[in-house]
Order: C-alpha cells, then sequence, then structure tokens
C-alpha cells in the first residue's frame, strides 16, 4: 500500500511508522485479537483475527486482504480497517500471504484460499458466511477467490455472501519487471482475477466494486469493466476526487469524515452488509 502519511493530517507526525500512527489512533475495547494463527505450515500463512466487542449476530465474518503491489504488506499494519469493520458487529480476518519474489501466481491466491478455509472451520465463523475483502492487490485476491471455482471450490463459494474490491487491478498485462514474473506462470502472463466464462462470474457471490476517481495507480476503468462483464452480479460505486490510498484510508477512524465528504467509503460497505446481518455504520 502507498504510505499512510497520504492521509488529511498525518504528515504532521511523519516521524512515525505511517500504519502504527494511524493504528495508534484505533480506540481500544472494541474487539479483541488473536494474532498469528496458522493457517498452513509456511510463515506467510497466518492470520489475525478480530472479535467485535459487541457481535451483530448472523453478520459475516469479513476477510480483509491488504494491497502492495504483490511485493509489500502486513497484516499487523490494517488494525485499522479491522476496527472499522468490528464497528459493523462483523468478526475480521486479515490474512497475510506470500509475496514477491517468493509468492508469484498463483502462491498468493493459494494462500488466500488456505486463509478461507481454515476460518470457514473456525468457531468465530460459527452460524456465519464470509465475506471477502480487498484493497488493491488485495482486491485482486478477494475477487478471483470469489469469482473463479479453481481455487475455493463450489463449497467454499457456497460458503460465500459476498466480495468487497476496493481499487482494484482485477484485469491488465504486467507492465514492470516484478510484476511479469509475479505473473509469469498465469495464462498468457496476464493478471486476470474473474474467469472469462459467463457462466462462473453467475454462480459467484455479489459484488461491490468501490474506486475512486482520482486514482492514478490502478484505473477506475478495472472496475468499471468488472462490473461491466456478462454475469456478474456487481454493484459499481465510483468516488469523485479519491485516489489509490484515500480509498482505504477512508475506513481509519482518524479520518473518516476529515477531507474524504463525498467518499462515505465505510457506509457503503456497512449497506452491502446490512442485509447480511451487519449493523449500519456508526
Amino acid at each position: 500500500m502507498a504510505p499512510l502519511l497520504a492521509l488529511p493530517g498525518a504528515a504532521a507526525l511523519a516521524g512515525c511508522s505511517p500504519a502504527a500512527l494511524v493504528n495508534a489512533l484505533v480506540p481500544s475495547g472494541g474487539f479483541t485479537r488473536r494474532r498469528d494463527i496458522a493457517s498452513g505450515s509456511l510463515p506467510r500463512q497466518r492470520l489475525d483475527l478480530y472479535e467485535p466487542a459487541e457481535p451483530a449476530p448472523g453478520a459475516p465474518l469479513v476477510v480483509f486482504f491488504y494491497g502492495g503491489g504483490f511485493r509489500s504488506g502486513a497484516k499487523a499494519d490494517y488494525v485499522f480497517v479491522a476496527e472499522a469493520l468490528a464497528g459493523l458487529g462483523c468478526p475480521v480476518a486479515i490474512p497475510d500471504y506470500r509475496l514477491m519474489p517468493e509468492g508469484p501466481w498463483p502462491l498468493f491466491l493459494e494462500d488466500g484460499a488456505a486463509a478461507v478455509a481454515w476460518l470457514r472451520q473456525a468457531p468465530a465463523a460459527a452460524g456465519r458466511r464470509l465475506v471477502l475483502m480487498g484493497h488493491s492487490a488485495g482486491a485482486f485476491i478477494a475477487i478471483a477467490l470469489a469469482t473463479d471455482p479453481r481455487w475455493l471450490g463450489p463449497d467454499g463459494r457456497e460458503a460465500l455472501a459476498g466480495a468487497i474490491g476496493l481499487a482494484g487491478p482485477y484485469d491488465f498485462q504486467p507492465d514492470s519487471p516484478l510484476l511479469r514474473a509475479a505473473f509469469a506462470a498465469a495464462p498468457g502472463g496476464r493478471a486476470t482475477a474473474a474467469p472469462a466464462a459467463e457462466a462462473a462470474l453467475r454462480g459467484a457471490p455479489p459484488l461491490l466494486l468501490l474506486h475512486g476517481l482520482a486514482d492514478d495507480t490502478v484505473s477506475p476503468d478495472r472496475s468499471r469493466e468488472l462490473a461491466a462483464r456478462p454475469g456478474a452480479r456487481a454493484r459499481l460505486v465510483l468516488y469523485p476526487g479519491l485516489g489509490h490510498v484515500g480509498i482505504v484510508g477512508a475506513l481509519a477512524r482518524p479520518v473518516r469524515g476529515l477531507g474524504l465528504a463525498g467518499a462515505p467509503v465505510l457506509e457503503d460497505v456497512a449497506g452491502f452488509l446490512a442485509p447480511l446481518g451487519a449493523r449500519p455504520a456508526g
């Protein structure tokens, strides 16, 4: 993910780690956190699980995959996302996954699938369905797992109630050495999250695709194109003036509503989750 110092007001505290700064401002008491739960045998196959202090009965367990260009990122940096979603009454899991150069396609997808498989059996998921969510590269992972039956299989997809993508690069031809290496084993070397077959998309859960119109890292056209695909059950929301980092930063309590007018990201996520039992955004 790009530096969180791009968030409003953060520059004044530039001596701090950006993620540590935002997470330090997350209020305590809204959730309990279990760290470094193994979903597989490899060091990066670990997840943190957040259980809300006031769970909403029947609300889904949200699995959030962070971004970072398939080369960087850590689950510990996204406590602020867990706080926002736990405030809706949802349990939240944030997995790590293998990164480049050790984790090219399809390894990062296999790590995501392993996390989902573990969570389906976890006590925190008892009586709940799962919603996959991600930002940037993490949105690619979330949407791929939700739409392509190769990764979760029919039983795994049946456990999903939806998927949410923030600023995802769902279909692109890699144009940098790192990304070309990341997708070298993919068909045609192309990064494609959703399958081409209309029938596969029709079997996928509902999608919520959010994108900022000022995103100069991943074009909003990537979300437009996926939403327009035959078979996709997708709601597309575009935010004027919002960039690539701002869309996930809008979830952080310190900046919710500060300089991000017209970008009610958490409210739109809550609206998508409400029919599944989540509370409205406070």
